[in-house]
């Protein structure tokens, strides 16, 4: 079996693989973009989470203990601290619990 290729076959055939090869760049170059997009929402999202710092000072059982830590907001990076701060005082869940449902003796914020 002789088979005999015409000149339109293997045009089309160079037309293909030329087909081919700009589309394989152009699908690397979306890729690229994806991955430089996901890299600056991960960067922003990160920072946000960081933006307010907070040093908390909690008396429990007559021991004082002081921790700071970061937010997005006053309220998340004062409860956070509040949480370094209890589980460092208290010895066993219930007694974290209850630390914890105490206000902090104070409160001040961290540039």
């Amino acid at each position: 079996m002789n088979e005999t290729r015409t000149s339109g076959d293997v045009r089309s055939e160079r037309l293909t693989k030329e087909t081919v090869a700009v589309k394989s760049n152009q699908v690397r170059w979306i890729i690229a973009l994806g991955a430089v997009a996901l890299i600056g929402i991960l960067a922003y999202s990160t920072l946000q989470q960081t933006r307010e710092r907070y040093e908390v000072c909690v008396v429990f059982k007559g021991a004082t203990h002081c921790a700071s830590a970061s937010g997005s907001s006053y309220d998340q990076a004062v409860r956070s601290a509040q949480e370094i701060d209890c589980q460092l005082l208290s010895s066993g869940r219930d007694e974290n619990m209850v630390c914890l449902a105490n206000p902090p003796s104070s409160i001040r914020p961290v540039k």
